[in-house]
């Protein structure tokens, strides 16, 4: 059986800034079988058909921790191993693999492969819990973090459109007293024009006549 239970890092944490100074990292469980199965890229976790940046990388600490799980000895996992490489739809690497696993542990049994079976199912099952829930809780702060950023900035939108409206009736309001500026003084504008233009007509005329008379004055006396 395992000395102790994985514990996986990194799928909603960044090790490298988020990893404390004194931890030190759980040992893991490295066995190796006197017979070696057939080994090959197991494309079964490999594949990935989603457009996910991470589902690779999960998909390898996921494979690392159930490894880590293993104990000296053949059980499932080295039976596991050797069915994944040969073929999990092929009843011949079953019993392949089983009558392997009899030469190493004569009282192997299809009981304990279905026991140790069910005990990495559920360590697997606790770790994606708890990274499941971390995970979750990450999303929801992330979501209040962005609902109130959101609040705080439709408020100062809010406040902004009301000044603006605000500015565009204090606008509108100037323009209308610019036109009353004009319009009101229109008329008295106009007056003292008029007056202008009569203040020189009169002096060009009583001019005119003085200079009439100064020319007979000249000629005639």
């Amino acid at each position: 059986m395992a000395k102790e239970s994985f514990n996986w890092k990194g799928l909603f944490v960044n090790e490298d800034t988020d990893k404390e100074k004194n931890e030190s990292p759980e040992p893991v469980i490295a066995k190796e079988l006197e017979n070696k199965f057939p080994d090959q890229q197991q494309q079964y976790f490999t594949e990935n058909s989603l457009p996910n940046p991470f589902l690779t990388d999960i998909l390898a600490v996921y494979e690392k921790g159930f490894e880590s799980l293993n104990a000296q000895g053949f059980d499932f996992f080295e039976l596991y191993k050797s069915v994944m490489a040969v073929g999990v739809t092929n009843p011949q690497s079953y019993k392949m693999a089983f009558t392997m696993g009899k030469t190493i542990n004569p009282s192997l049994t299809k009981e304990f492969l279905v026991d140790k079976a069910k005990f990495y199912i559920a360590e697997i099952e606790k770790v994606h819990s708890k990274y499941d829930t971390d995970g979750k809780t990450k999303k929801s702060t992330l979501d209040t973090n962005i609902s109130a950023q959101k609040q705080s900035l439709t408020k100062s939108i809010t406040d902004l459109e009301s000044k603006i409206a605000q500015l565009q009736q204090e606008l509108a309001t100037k323009k209308a007293e610019l036109l009353k500026v004009g319009e009101g003084n229109r008329e008295q504008y106009s007056e003292i024009q008029l007056k202008i233009e009569a203040n020189n007509f009169a002096k060009n005329k009583i001019l005119e006549s003085i200079n009439t008379v100064l020319t007979g004055v000249n000629q005639y006396l």
